[in-house]
């Protein structure tokens, strides 16, 4: 009986062993394919970001081509503004009275959109921003009042 003990004993033994040495390989197995899973993920996010960050960049790109076209279109509607009056004051020298106080305020007039006209095409928006922001570094007290005075009728102008 002892025999048959021990060959019990060794066979519920080599079972355990095999049943630890099973459970040791799924173990492995499980972690290889976790870190398998992982790696992908990884990947993957890391794949993502790159295309999120590339979309933010075409993005920014096509904002600022847009505001740059916008700001040519801006400054070419200027020009042509400013082509316009000088030609209108071309138009009213021909068309209107050169003598008499009618002639000298024709003249006047078309004198001042001509001088305007050329300014407009010449400077465009950037030269008149600059000279505003040159004028009220120079005259800071008016500025003050005459910004506080359109904000009044602004304020008179929206409350009725």
């Amino acid at each position: 009986m002892a025999t048959t003990s021990n060959t019990s004993r060794e066979q519920a033994g080599n079972a355990a062993t095999d049943l630890k040495n099973k459970a040791q390989a799924a173990g492995s197995q499980a972690a290889d394919k976790g870190k398998d899973l992982l790696d992908k993920a990884k990947d993957m996010g890391s794949n993502l970001a790159d295309k999120a960050k590339d979309f933010g960049s075409n993005l920014a790109d096509k904002a600022k081509d847009f505001g740059t076209a916008a700001g040519h279109k801006a400054e070419d509607a200027v020009g042509a503004v400013g082509s316009g009056m000088e030609s209108l004051a071309g138009t009213m020298r021909d068309k209107l009275p050169s003598e008499g106080y009618l002639g000298s305020a024709s003249s006047a007039v078309a004198g001042a959109l001509e001088q305007g006209g050329h300014y407009l095409r010449e400077e465009g928006l950037s030269g008149m921003a600059d000279d505003l922001t040159g004028l009220i570094r120079r005259n800071p007290i008016p500025a003050v009042l005459v910004g506080i005075g359109v904000g009044y009728l602004l304020a008179c102008a929206t409350r009725s």
